[in-house]
């Protein structure tokens, strides 16, 4: 009886265990959007005015967060389709090489368009220097 006991706790441990596991896994692939600087450098004849080129990944079938640029900001798509919710105006489609802005502050909801493949794409901004790449909106 004491043996079937520890068999039966060791066996709810690992069945534990392997499902916390799973669940983080399956929680990171569902969450990930991620964006990787490039480059920042001031804009020479413009005072004040910096560019910033950074590289956005957005995992398969995630939603990303709803934000807005401090500035324009131009997007590259390298790989994947995204469905680009923009205030005021209906969603666009992109797909790999095409390109697009945004203008300034104008809130933005990016989706990858696929439940099984990344979303990689290169983004300009031109703003202020020193703001921050993206905003969050509530």
């Amino acid at each position: 009886m004491k043996r079937t006991t520890i068999v039966a706790g060791l066996a709810m441990c690992c069945g534990i265990g392997v499902g916390l596991f799973g669940h983080g896994m399956l929680g990171a692939q569902q969450t990930t959007e991620r964006r990787t600087v490039i480059l920042t450098t001031d804009l020479e004849g413009m005072q004040g005015k910096e560019l910033r080129i950074w590289r956005t990944e957005i995992g398969p079938g995630v939603v990303g967060t709803k934000h807005y640029h401090p500035g324009i900001e131009c997007n590259y798509v390298l790989e994947g389709s995204l469905i680009l919710e923009r205030e005021g105006e209906a969603p666009v489609t992109m797909n790999a090489g095409d390109a697009q802005c945004a203008r300034p502050r104008q809130v933005l909801v990016p989706r990858n368009a696929s439940t099984t493949a990344p979303y990689k794409s290169v983004v300009f901004l031109i703003a202020e220097k020193g703001q921050p790449l993206a905003i969050p909106v509530k």
